[in-house]
C-alpha cells in the first residue's frame, strides 16, 4: 500500500469509528438507562376509571403533561404506605420547580375504612397536590386484575381491626400516559426522582 493509499484508508478508519460513536450517543439518548424496572410496552396497567377524594372521575388522560406515580395501599397500613407516600412527597421536592409536573396517586384497596373523607386527610398528611383514589370491592377486584396488583383482608382481633395485605411497588407513567417504570418499596427517593428527572425530559 503505497503512501497516498495508506492516508486515505486512516481517514476512512476515522470517518467510520466517528459514525459509530455518533451512533451510540444516539441510542444512548434514545434509551435511557432508568434505575426502576422499565417495563415500556407492558400490556397491563394501562388506564384506569377511578374516583378521587373530591369525588371526580379520573382516569389517565386527566394527567397529560405530567409524569404518574401510582401505588396500591390502605391508609391504616402501619409502614409500607406511609413510608411510600412521604418517599413520593421528597422526590417531588428533589424535582425542585419540575415537582408541579409529579402527579401522585394513591389507589386504596381497603374501600370499605377508606371513605373520601378519610382519604383527603391521609394525602394532606403528605403533599395536597396528591390524591386519593377508590371504588367499589367489585370493580377493586376487576382493576386489580388488570394491574396485576395482589391484596387480601386478613382479619383482626374484630370486625373493623383487620389489616390488608398487598403488594409494594409503584407504577410509573410517562407524559404521555404511557406506562414506562414498576418502582420496588423501598428504592430510595432519590434513583425514583432521577427517573423522573429522564422521562420529564423533552
Amino acid at each position: 500500500m503505497n503512501k497516498r493509499n495508506a492516508l486515505q484508508f486512516l481517514f476512512a478508519c476515522a470517518g467510520l469509528a466517528t459514525a459509530v460513536a455518533l451512533t451510540s450517543a444516539c441510542s444512548e439518548k434514545a434509551t435511557p438507562s432508568f434505575a426502576a424496572i422499565d417495563i415500556t410496552g407492558a400490556d397491563y396497567a394501562r388506564d384506569f376509571n377511578l374516583t378521587d377524594h373530591n369525588g371526580q372521575q379520573r382516569t389517565l388522560k386527566d394527567f397529560a403533561g405530567k409524569v404518574v406515580v401510582m401505588f396500591f395501599g390502605y391508609t391504616q397500613c402501619p409502614d409500607v404506605c406511609p413510608t411510600s407516600m412521604a418517599e413520593l412527597a421528597e422526590v417531588k421536592r428533589l424535582l425542585g420547580k419540575d415537582g408541579e409536573r409529579l402527579q401522585g396517586l394513591f389507589v386504596t384497596v381497603d374501600p370499605q375504612r377508606d371513605t373520601p373523607e378519610v382519604l383527603k386527610a391521609y394525602m394532606e398528611n403528605f403533599d395536597p397536590g396528591f390524591l386519593a383514589l377508590y371504588t367499589t370491592p367489585e370493580k377493586l377486584e376487576v382493576l386489580a386484575k388488570a394491574y396485576k396488583i395482589y391484596y387480601k383482608k386478613v382479619e383482626g382481633t374484630t370486625p373493623t381491626s383487620y389489616s390488608m395485605d398487598h403488594s409494594a411497588g409503584s407504577y410509573v407513567y410517562d407524559r404521555q400516559g404511557k406506562l414506562r417504570l414498576f418502582t420496588r418499596y423501598g428504592s430510595g427517593a432519590a434513583l425514583l426522582a432521577g427517573d423522573i428527572k429522564l422521562l420529564l425530559q423533552p
